[in-house]
């Protein structure tokens, strides 16, 4: 099997989430790290736009966003499970609220409570996750609501881990566990009000240290050269297959435009449509750099338009 290459760096939350998958299922993998902002020149071949991070490589399949990445390495690596006693479809569900409301109040914290934030790194994050009308000065004002939003949505994890589980869904640990644990991990990291704030519910501390101490598997750093030469030695996997039953009723080969859902600026992919079903599109393209790649993005929060 081709090695799992983590394009990725150290500071993203979202990478932490995944990480901490692989080090729950105990996989060695590659790290290549990325420019913080854009441009990002060795990522974009394999991508074809998409620019967040993180981005997971095998061979010439490159899987975007943390749905995508998550879901490829269960299925590839089932054991040990992200779901114990069965609980994939709601523990899915959960990922809605802690890439969604959850995240949103903690990016407004740590955003909200920086001293020195980089210009430009303010601007792009800025219009990133708060929209073109970002203000930071309006976001410092309303941490206040904020801080009470993640004390209120915290106090429901440490009560889910005070009812006597070592973590959310019982004696193993599981998908809902990196879902909670990236935002603990970057508000504790990100910003002079966290260790204050966590200090308030102690399960949740002390789950927080049991998740840190699965680790993050084992890594080995490889140069972003080395991975595109990776990709065009390679050939993707995806084979063409659409669900007949699909609401949009595309067929394999249609040239189409993945875009993300809440228009969110850099994440457009155009290609060749490879595969269709109820969690995944998958399209073709070409670029001189990587040859043929498929790019694999989840459906929920994306949309998939014919060009």
């Amino acid at each position: 099997m081709p090695e799992i290459i983590l394009h990725h760096y150290p500071q993203s939350p979202v990478s932490e989430k995944v990480r901490v998958v692989l080090g729950m299922k105990g996989l060695a993998w590659r790290s290549v790290l990325i420019p913080r902002l854009p441009p990002k020149p060795d990522l974009m071949p394999l991508t074809g736009g998409y620019r967040l991070t993180p981005v997971m490589q095998i061979g010439a399949d490159v899987y975007c966003d943390s749905q995508c990445i998550i879901r490829e390495l269960e299925r590839r690596f089932p054991e040990p499970t992200l779901f114990p006693g069965g609980s994939d479809g709601i523990a899915w569900g959960v990922s809605r609220w802690t890439d969604g409301a959850l995240f949103q109040s903690a990016i407004a914290v740590v955003f909200g409570t920086a001293e020195a934030l980089p210009a430009d790194f303010a601007a792009d994050r800025g219009a990133l996750y708060f929209g073109p009308d970002f203000d930071l000065a309006a976001l410092k004002a309303d941490v206040p609501h904020h801080l009470a939003q993640l004390r209120a949505q915290f106090a429901w994890m440490d009560q889910r881990i005070g009812a006597g589980r070592d973590f959310m869904l019982g004696a193993q640990p599981g998908l809902p566990d990196a879902l909670c644990y990236y935002l603990v991990w970057f508000i504790r990291g990100r910003t002079d009000q966290g260790p204050a704030l966590l200090s308030q519910f102690a399960h949740l501390v002390a789950w927080e240290e049991r998740v840190r101490n699965l680790g993050h598997g084992s890594s080995s750093d490889l140069d972003s050269e080395a991975a595109l030469a990776i990709a065009r030695e390679a050939r993707p996997e995806a084979p063409e297959r659409v669900d007949p039953l699909d609401p949009l009723g595309l067929k394999p080969g249609a040239p189409v435009r993945v875009v993300s859902g809440e228009g969110s600026a850099g994440q457009a992919v155009s290609g060749r449509l490879l595969a269709l079903d109820l969690q995944e599109v998958a399209i073709g393209r070409q670029d001189e750099r990587v040859g043929e790649v498929a790019v694999h993005l989840p459906r929920v929060g994306y949309r998939v338009l014919p060009t």
